[in-house]
Formats: C-alpha cells, sequence, structure tokens
C-alpha cells in the first residue's frame, strides 16, 4: 500500500484559484473518489489556503492520475477554465514518507501561511471527521490522522510556537491599526459569523474599537455573536446602509459570488463623503470583487495581500520552528516504522496460512492410517499447532523488524521464495524417489 497527497496551497497556487476550486461539502467528492479502483481510503482537507486529498492506495501512478482528473474535472466549477498547465503547475504531489510529514506539518500549522495558527488543527479535525463518518477513510489513514493530532499537540506543548497565538483575523485586524492608528472615532462592519469573523471581534474588541456592527446571512447566528463583545446583529439586506457607515470591513462569509461589488461600493461612497473605506476580505470564494480596487477612497486586501504581512509578523515565532520540525520529524518516523511494518503483514498472513495448510493435511494423512482415539488425536492436534507456531515465532518476529529497516523488501522477497508463497500449489515438487520431506536417511 501506498500514500500519496495532491494539492495546491497559499504559496503553490493564486487566490483565484484556490477559491475555484474549494469544496463546502467533501463527502461527495471522497465517495466519488473510494468508489473507483485507484483509491482505498481518502481525506479531503478545504480550508482558505489550501486544498489537498491524501489517499491511500495499491497503484500510486493510477491514483496520482485520478487525482489530477479530480482537481482538473471535478473540483473546478463548470465553465472555470482550469487549464491543464496552470494545474500542473499550481499542484504539489507527496508520496509515503513525505506524504506523512506534511499531513503533521499541516496539523501542526507549520505549513500555514500564519505559523503556528490554531485553526488549522481543528480544521484538519473536521476533514478527518467527515471522510470517517461517509466510510472513505479506513484504518491506516485513521491512524495517521489521530498521529498527526498528537503530534500537533506535542508541538503546542513542548515549543513556544503557539504563544500569543496569531490568526488571519488577527493579522487583518493589525493591518487596520496600522492604517487608523486611532480606533475611537472608527466604526467596524464584519460580514459572517464563523471562527474567523468571531477572531476578528476578539481582536478589534483587544485594540479599543467599540462600535461593531455584525452581519449574516442568518440573523440568529449574527445575534448570539454580536452579544458576546456587545455589537450590533443585522441581516445581509442591510448590507448597503451599514457599508455606507463603515470604517473597516473585514468579510468572511460564504457564497460563489461576491456581495460587495463595484456598484455596491460605489454607492455607499456617495454618502461617506470621500471619507475612505478599509476593506479586509478573508473569504474564499472572495467576498469581495477585485473591481473595486480602481475606485478612489477603497483600499481592499485578500488573503493573498495578507501573506506578507503574516510572514513579518510571525518573525518571533520561526525561531520556535526549528524545534517543532524536530518533533515532526521524529513523529514521522515513528508513524513511517509502523507503516513499513504493514508489508510484512500479507507475507506473514500467507506464510501461516500455507504451513497451517500442510499442518492439517499431514494430520489427516497421519489420522487415516493410524486408529487413534479422539483424544490422541486432539493432543497431537494441539501438539503439532504448538511446533508450528514455536518454529514460525523467530523468522516471523525477524520479518516484521526488518519490514521497519531498509532491507526490509529484500527479506521480504527473500522469504516468499525461500517458502514458495508464489508458486501455484505453495510447495516446491518432491524430489524423484523421495516424500518430499528430504532425503532418506541410510
Amino acid at each position: 500500500m501506498k500514500l500519496l497527497l495532491v494539492g495546491m496551497n497559499h504559496r503553490s497556487a493564486p487566490l483565484e484559484l484556490r477559491e475555484r476550486m474549494a469544496v463546502d461539502d467533501p463527502v461527495p467528492v471522497l465517495h466519488k473518489l473510494v468508489a473507483g479502483d485507484e483509491v482505498d481510503e481518502a481525506v479531503l482537507l478545504s480550508t482558505c489556503n489550501r486544498v489537498e486529498v491524501v489517499v491511500l492506495t495499491r497503484d500510486a501512478e493510477s491514483a496520482r492520475l485520478r487525482l489530477r482528473s479530480l482537481f482538473r474535472r471535478d473540483l473546478a466549477p463548470e465553465g472555470a477554465g482550469v487549464g491543464e498547465v496552470d494545474l500542473d503547475a499550481c499542484l504539489y504531489e507527496h508520496r509515503d514518507g513525505d506524504a506523512m510529514r506534511h499531513v503533521l506539518r499541516v496539523a501542526s500549522a507549520l505549513d500555514s501561511m500564519v505559523v503556528g495558527e490554531p485553526q488549522i488543527l481543528g480544521q484538519t479535525k473536521d476533514a478527518y471527521r467527515a471522510a470517517a463518518q461517509c466510510g472513505a477513510s479506513g484504518p491506516i489513514l485513521g491512524r495517521l490522522f489521530q498521529h498527526a493530532f498528537s503530534t500537533a499537540k506535542r508541538v503546542r506543548t513542548e515549543t513556544r510556537i503557539a504563544e500569543r497565538p496569531v490568526s488571519v483575523a488577527r493579522v487583518a485586524v493589525g493591518l487596520a491599526r496600522q492604517i487608523f492608528e486611532d480606533f475611537a472615532e472608527k466604526r467596524a462592519l464584519l460580514v459572517g459569523a464563523g471562527e474567523m469573523i468571531e477572531l476578528a471581534l476578539s481582536a478589534l474588541r483587544e485594540a479599543g474599537l467599540t462600535a461593531i456592527q455584525v452581519a449574516n446571512r442568518t440573523p440568529e447566528r449574527a445575534s448570539r455573536l454580536a452579544a458576546r463583545f456587545g455589537a450590533t446583529a443585522h441581516g445581509l439586506d442591510e448590507l448597503p446602509e451599514l457599508l455606507a457607515h463603515a470604517d473597516v470591513v473585514l468579510t468572511s462569509i460564504g457564497g460563489r459570488e461576491p456581495w460587495l461589488t463595484r456598484a455596491v461600493a460605489e454607492r455607499a461612497l456617495g454618502a461617506r463623503r470621500e471619507r475612505p473605506i478599509l476593506v479586509i476580505d478573508i473569504g474564499v470564494p472572495r467576498n469581495a470583487d477585485p473591481a473595486i480596487d480602481a475606485l478612489d477612497d477603497v483600499y481592499r486586501y485578500d488573503l493573498d495581500d495578507l501573506a506578507g504581512i503574516a510572514d513579518e509578523n510571525a518573525e518571533e515565532r520561526r525561531r520556535e520552528q526549528a524545534r517543532a520540525e524536530t518533533i515532526v520529524e521524529a513523529e514521522q518516523q515513528r508513524f513511517d516504522g509502523w507503516f513499513a511494518a504493514l508489508r510484512a503483514v500479507p507475507t506473514i498472513k500467507h506464510l501461516r496460512t500455507r504451513v497451517e495448510a500442510i499442518r492439517v493435511r499431514e494430520l489427516e494423512k497421519a489420522f487415516a492410517r493410524l486408529a487413534w482415539d479422539e483424544t490422541t488425536r486432539d493432543a497431537v492436534d494441539v501438539l503439532t499447532r504448538s511446533l508450528v507456531n514455536k518454529i514460525l515465532h523467530a523468522p516471523l518476529t525477524r520479518l516484521r523488524a526488518s519490514a521497519e529497516r531498509e532491507e526490509g523488501m529484500a527479506h521480504l522477497e527473500a522469504a516468499r521464495m525461500l517458502f514458495a508463497l508464489d508458486d501455484e500449489e505453495g510447495v516446491a515438487p518432491p524430489e524423484p524417489g523421495s516424500d518430499g520431506e528430504g532425503p532418506e536417511q541410510t
């Protein structure tokens, strides 16, 4: 069995491509993947900064072609115009140990736009949970992701990488503070009610901004969130009026089409009398049409714009990253050893089955020749079973152990050859004139 991961992230693909590929519900995609012969298990992770699929497969090349087809034909919405050349340049692949390490690094927030950000672990858990509940993830990927979660816990407890956690939302609020030095007379409009908006609300309150409005598709969710932070709650139908009075707009809400179009922005500007608006769009797909950049007094930033700012803010966190990478490497080697040992399982099962068949066949021959009672037969059966187990114990133990080392595959191949496990009948034909158990002693 092989592990294969194919995906794109904030470093390999622009935001406009990532937002086309974003997956709201991974279950239909996962069902389609595991229904084919190429993939045995699969987990799909889709966040604002990455879309990745990790699979367990018996044929890595077939699975690779299937996953690239998935990105090209299944994830891209109809008419998106995702070209094969563009996609190939934006996708990365990791296999076996590299795939393991990548999953561990992602869960530990070492591959994030903001190193150490806390949201990715929860998003990874959600992705695995969805795959497990729909039957796409089995025991191997289950073991990998549970190992990733424990690795992330080690990184957070044994390093300082998570101290004063930084998120994209906090980077966005930090940007607003740089542009508006004083929040005392400023008004903020937050569109959405998810985790990012909650983090932004908390950061805005800490920064001293008190006039905050929360608008959401579901007013009840907006009300619950606003009540916790002393903000006011609104429906999306109020956005044009709210926008006219907002100095800072931070938006992260689902939907394929942007709600903040050029026409909406122009109407708001007409009521603001040349007072500028800062728009921070952390939605995927984007909530603000890039066309508003052409308007005077509108300053728009999206996730890609925040990436450079996040890099600067994460400098202190990077000093702890080396320690975190050491933990990930050690944990990856631990899992790699367990995964490598799985290669010995088919050979061990095959060998046990073959030896047991020989034992039973020879017992039946003996029982046919000898007039043993039932008690004697049972005793002989127990004796031969014990002998087989004792004889096989040492070689099977060493096969399992060697499977974790570089020479493991050579030892497994040697065992299959020595015990004729790949022969049609399973045993070499007896020498002429012998009973198949060796030369007669004279």
